[in-house]
């Protein structure tokens, strides 16, 4: 996070001595990152956050991997597969390496478990669905098409209004999500030339302590495994907290696009980093001023790197049949590009009104039954001309 916040109660120093009303201390818990050299907080609890009263056994199927998979281009229609569930079981795994999987939700039902993603960041697209993220450090309004930034180790329920219609697209990250450094000054304060700001990141607000005996489900996610804690307390005992590693959101809309005089390449829509992959986003914008401009993306072929479009919402300058939902995976070593058409149609255009979340990886995908079941058969002859 690019900036340090404080809530609630603290006392004067950390590590210090901190007491309750009746004389018991507040217990202080170190939320670190990179062992203890990078960003941190300090949360205090009414209690011990380590009072567990027993670890249970627990499944959640994901998908598995398909192993037949060819090297060429494919396009998903992800929400053609309904899945079913809260918003951790309803998960579906789409692709994945050893940097990153990326997951698909049609969230049907609340749960009041509480879950943890203990080895992996996420980062949650919103596609459909208003709520609230509730957490430790407090709580979060969900407005569509956000994306909710969760360090891993953090205890947290996503709530949503109605669940009629709610879906996610999951990033998950074994490495930290970051803010670009190149959008942010030495001390941590983004640019002034950076496509968002401060102003932009929405920040927990903490509530008022929760404190309650009983038994609470924790689902704690490590790795491809999952297991139920059961805890003696309320997680949600904060009394006040600061530092500069939490749970935050940022809109899409929020996200100011660059326009250039020729063609731009997708690193320049760029809006987070981790390690061996990148986020972009593509957001309504003018197109390039040139007069003679191409607008419509050249053809390329990703050499060290594997590209995965998830469409939100709008007209796609150089694909045909795109829904909300579909997601293309353009491979490392084959060539991709504008369909028949689509370049001679952009050249004059002025705008474009189209939303989407590229995430490139600079190794190879992996693909799972998911994919392959919600997959257009024939895309991949989808450039040969009629």
């Amino acid at each position: 996070m690019p900036f340090y916040i404080k809530q609630g109660k603290i006392p004067s120093k950390r590590h210090i001595t901190f007491y309750r009303e009746d004389g018991e201390l507040y217990r202080e818990e170190l939320f670190s990152t990179h062992g203890f050299s990078n960003i941190y907080s300090n949360k205090y609890h009414h209690n011990m956050p380590t009072k567990v009263l027993r670890v249970e056994p627990y499944e959640v199927n994901h998908g598995r991997e398909w192993k037949d998979a060819l090297l060429q281009n494919y396009k998903v229609h992800t929400q053609r597969c309904e899945s079913q569930g809260n918003f951790f079981t309803a998960r579906r795994n789409q692709v994945f390496n050893n940097d990153v999987a990326m997951y698909t939700a049609n969230v049907t039902e609340d749960t009041d478990d509480f879950y943890r993603n203990a080895y992996a960041d996420e980062i949650i697209f919103v596609h459909e669905g208003t709520g609230t993220l509730t957490s430790e450090y407090g709580n979060i309004e969900i407005k569509k098409w956000d994306y909710l930034i969760v360090p891993k180790g953090t205890t947290y329920q996503l709530k949503f209004d109605s669940y009629d219609s709610v879906r996610l697209f999951v990033i998950e990250s074994p490495t930290m999500v970051s803010i670009p450094k190149h959008f942010r000054t030495p001390t941590g304060q983004l640019l002034e030339s950076a496509p968002y700001c401060e102003r932009d990141i929405r920040t927990p607000e903490l509530q008022e302590k929760t404190v309650e005996r009983g038994e609470f489900s924790l689902i704690i996610k490590y790795g491809e495994k999952y297991q139920k804690n059961i805890l003696k307390w309320h997680p949600y005992d904060l009394v006040g907290w600061d530092g500069a590693c939490y749970p935050w959101a940022f809109n899409i809309d929020d996200y100011a696009p660059k326009v250039g005089k020729i063609h731009l390449p997708p690193s320049d829509h760029l809006v987070f980093t981790a390690h061996n992959f990148v986020v972009c986003n593509f957001v309504p914008r003018l197109y390039d001023f040139h007069p003679e401009s191409i607008p419509a993306p050249y053809y390329h072929t990703n050499i060290d790197s594997e590209e995965i479009l998830y469409y939100v919402e709008g007209d796609f300058m150089s694909r045909t049949g795109i829904e909300p939902g579909s997601i293309t995976l353009h491979k490392k070593g084959v060539p991709h590009g504008p369909q028949p058409g689509k370049t001679e149609a952009s050249i004059g255009k002025k705008e474009t009104y189209e939303y989407a979340v590229m995430v490139d990886t600079f190794n190879p995908l992996k693909t799972t039954n998911h994919f392959h079941d919600c997959m257009e058969q024939d895309y991949n002859q989808s450039w040969l001309e009629n």
